[in-house]
């Protein structure tokens, strides 16, 4: 509930996804929540909900979380350009409330806000 009280949390894998999955709530909840694992000498980067097997198919993922993680790649990786042109583009989509999937208030399907967010990458 006061989550600025720390700077860094260093859990074992268990409690770490536990937190995860809290703190994405703080944030809008899974569908928006973006995951990056940083070591030495490689980087994961993923969405924290995972695969979302349960919704698989349905059209209802919010596919906002996994581009948020490769937006955070792609500044690991030192492009910006790309990096900033998707972000522009999600923050766009999702300043339209009729865009936005229907985790996070909206009334789209995954395939929607796509093309949402496709038509938003041009400008």
């Amino acid at each position: 509930t006061r989550p600025t009280q720390f700077d860094v949390m260093v859990l074992p894998n268990l409690f770490g996804d536990i937190v995860s999955d809290l703190c994405a709530g703080l944030v809008g909840g899974l569908g928006v929540a973006a995951g990056a694992n940083i070591g030495r000498d490689c980087a994961v980067f993923e969405a924290v909900h995972g695969s979302a097997p349960d919704i698989a198919g349905k059209n209802l993922a919010n596919p906002t979380a996994i581009l948020i993680s490769s937006i955070t790649m792609l500044r690991h990786l030192g492009k910006m350009d790309v990096a900033n042109k998707i972000e522009n583009a999600i923050l766009k989509s999702l300043s339209t409330p009729e865009a936005c999937t229907k985790d996070i208030g909206g009334a789209c399907g995954t395939k929607e806000f796509t093309k949402k967010l496709i038509s938003e990458l041009g400008s």
